[in-house]
């Protein structure tokens, strides 16, 4: 199955748009209301990996199932390992028994965790007997995904002395660490992040709270590609957004104001308007902190024909797919003149792009999402459409109000 997907007739777009929690920010949070009952989320995301989590935390069977969630396999991972008394089976899909996981496993293990691989030495699926960890020390390294780090520091303050975790090396995607912490401490959680040492206490019990969740960035970077791609004076209104948010891909505004796009706040309202042609011909950006911007970032360049050089991006070899693989592989479909090493794309500055190319998605979500702006310049068949309820099930609907037209095919 996939969509025959053309774009708006009139190409200078005005529109308003809601998007639903942060997928990053719901995660956690519902891993801390499992903690600590006495939360309660509002605006949680309506994605499938947080419905996955959701189901993963209230499961009473042996085996859970988490399909494609990488971030419920890494927070699930970390929660029963500390739940004494519980057996568990964690297991996932094909690409998910592919995907390492023991770092995270040896960190659980050195605070006294017991977890077996069922399948594959170092990647799911795990049977995991959980005990009282008893531990408060633990070193791993630092340039690994950051959801390994931020699985420990969110079951740290259930444990009995909480968490030391010392990094060795290149600390990976800061901001989602930071996002980590930051919660913690919006919850009445204390913690500190300095230099290469992360600590968080031991808290027995939290008051009765609501949290409300920001709208997800990670989500509105296809519409800041959307508008870059549009007509001059496009503009595109978000909903539930703040200028001080915790989520790494929040840097969106500052990227794209290279590519011409302007945004500014009213209230929780983000407006994004395409003021200027880019700045550059060729792109630079190191995305260290932001690496899930990579595909919108490639696609959006290639299709305004600059070139890029995008950098920080290691940790996309281990994702739903290789994700540097995956756009080369597409793009290059294209007409992209493209390369990849193991940490960063280089793609050519190019006007021509060849049309009603057949887009595999790879049973990623953020493929089909990144390239699906490309509409606005070409006709494109995308594979597996509906593989962005992942993060986003109503991703689709919301580029119908823009104008987009799909059409399913087999």
């Amino acid at each position: 199955m996939y969509i025959q997907l053309t774009g708006p007739q009139n190409p200078r777009l005005q529109r308003d748009i809601t998007i639903t929690g942060s997928k990053s920010e719901s995660n956690r949070l519902l891993l801390l209301q499992a903690l600590y009952p006495g939360i309660q989320i509002e605006n949680l995301s309506n994605s499938d990996d947080t419905v996955l989590m959701q189901e993963g935390l209230r499961a009473r069977g042996r085996t859970i199932d988490i399909h494609h969630a990488g971030t419920a396999m890494r927070f699930l991972t970390a929660y029963y390992a500390s739940r004494e008394g519980r057996e568990t089976v964690l297991t996932g899909s094909g690409r998910m028994k592919e995907r390492p996981i023991r770092i995270l496993v040896e960190a659980l293990r050195s605070l006294g965790a017991d977890i077996a691989y069922l399948e594959a030495e170092g990647c799911p699926p795990l049977r995991i007997r959980g005990k009282r960890l008893t531990g408060r020390q633990v070193t791993l390294p630092a340039d690994v995904s950051s959801q390994y780090i931020s699985a420990l520091m969110l079951i740290a303050p259930s444990l009995p002395e909480g968490l030391e975790i010392n990094l060795e090396g290149t600390i990976t995607s800061v901001p989602y660490l930071r996002m980590t912490l930051k919660l913690l401490e919006q919850l009445g959680i204390g913690g500190t992040f300095e230099g290469q040492q992360i600590c968080i206490p031991h808290v027995a019990e939290l008051p009765e709270q609501a949290v409300t969740v920001e709208s997800d960035w990670s989500s509105a970077s296809y519409f800041y590609s959307i508008v870059a791609l549009a007509e001059l004076g496009s503009r595109i209104t978000l909903r539930s957004f703040r200028p001080d948010s915790l989520q790494g891909d929040s840097i969106l505004p500052e990227i794209f104001r290279h590519l011409g796009v302007e945004s500014s706040f009213t209230g929780d309202r983000l407006e994004i308007t395409l003021t200027d042609d880019p700045d550059t011909t060729h792109f630079k950006w190191d995305l260290i902190g932001a690496p899930d911007l990579a595909q919108t970032l490639a696609a959006c360049c290639f299709g305004l024909g600059i070139g890029c050089d995008l950098t920080g991006l290691h940790t996309l070899k281990i994702k739903e797919t290789d994700r540097l693989v995956a756009l080369e592989n597409e793009l290059s479909k294209l007409g992209a003149q493209i390369t990849v090493t193991e940490n960063s794309l280089h793609l050519k500055p190019s006007r021509r792009i060849v049309p009603m190319q057949r887009i595999f998605t790879y049973n990623d979500h953020r493929m089909a999402m990144a390239f699906a702006p490309l509409a606005l310049k070409t006709r494109l068949l995308i594979d597996d459409a509906q593989v962005v309820s992942k993060s986003y099930p109503d991703f689709w609907k919301d580029l119908a109000k823009l104008g987009f037209h799909a059409v399913e095919s087999r």
